[in-house]
């Protein structure tokens, strides 16, 4: 397999979240994708299966584990399908259901995911997470309650009154491990709102065996469908999520909102190749 290493959400090799993709991971077995994914390191690869034109199977491996979904490796694997095969839509048969992904070319590729339909539900252990986090209710925002959300993948989402409390993230790895596991939580979605449109956000992500995830697209549809859910934005809406500068990896995802409750949430953003596929991984 050829592994090529992108990082999804910038048009800077050195921001964004890293992803590795393989364009063609035929007769790869579970083994092997995840040898390779823990071998290349990054938060998720996403392996491809051609079917045929603008149809592939996809499958996305942390370091640790499959994932249901992941948003920043889609972006990362449709920008580089569009590479080798034209920009256009492709659908990505994943083990959540069928995400349908355009891509367009405007000087610069950019790539933008339809969601499986959002749901969300009532946060439980709030008291162990926020124990996890070293954080205290005193630090959350009311007018965003705590809620488990779902576009692919499952996120609690807590949301915080200022940016230097979302800044200042030293979490006990070991204990949100356990509670994200007996959750089967994906990511932490840690938000906090700049105005009515813009935010910033944090994804820990011990369950992939990384501290935290640089920029999160599963996470930021889940988000995306919470507030619609919620009524906490007024729809249709397009928002941008900041992630990844506390990391030194700032990365930025447009998320739009349509006003259909049952209508998946779309993601978009740039992708980049990290190096040269000739110097990529066998």
């Amino acid at each position: 397999m050829q592994i090529l290493r992108y990082t999804a959400f910038s048009t800077d090799p050195t921001g964004g979240n890293p992803a590795g993709v393989v364009l063609d991971a035929t007769g790869a077995d579970d083994a092997a994708m995840l040898a390779a994914a823990a071998d290349l390191g990054y938060s998720e690869t996403a392996f491809l299966i051609p079917r045929g034109p603008g149809e592939v199977d996809v499958r996305y491996f942390s370091p640790l584990a499959e994932v249901p979904f992941c948003g920043h490796a889609t972006i990362a694997a449709a920008v580089a399908y569009a590479r080798a095969n034209g920009v256009g839509p492709v659908r990505f048969h994943t083990s959540v259901g069928p995400v349908e992904v355009t891509t367009v070319d405007d000087g610069e590729i950019t790539a933008t995911l339809v969601s499986v339909p959002p749901k969300s539900a009532e946060m439980t252990d709030l008291d162990a997470l926020l124990s996890a986090l070293r954080w205290s209710p005193d630090d959350l925002d009311p007018a965003l309650p705590p809620r488990v959300a779902y576009a692919g993948a499952w996120h609690p989402i807590v949301a915080v009154r200022s940016r230097e409390r979302l800044a200042d993230l030293d979490y006990d790895f070991d204990a949100l491990s356990a509670l994200m596991a007996a959750h089967s939580w994906t990511t932490v979605d840690l938000v906090w709102r700049e105005s009515a449109s813009v935010f910033w956000a944090r994804n820990p992500f011990p369950p992939g065996g990384v501290v935290e995830d640089p920029a999160t697209g599963a996470a930021a549809a889940a988000f995306g469908g919470y507030l619609r859910e919620l009524g906490l934005v007024e729809v249709p809406a397009t928002l941008t999520v900041h992630q990844g500068d506390d990391l030194g990896r700032p990365g930025v995802i447009t998320v739009g909102i349509p006003a259909d409750p049952e209508a998946g949430i779309s993601v978009s953003g740039t992708a980049i190749a990290m190096s040269d596929p000739s110097d990529s991984a066998e």
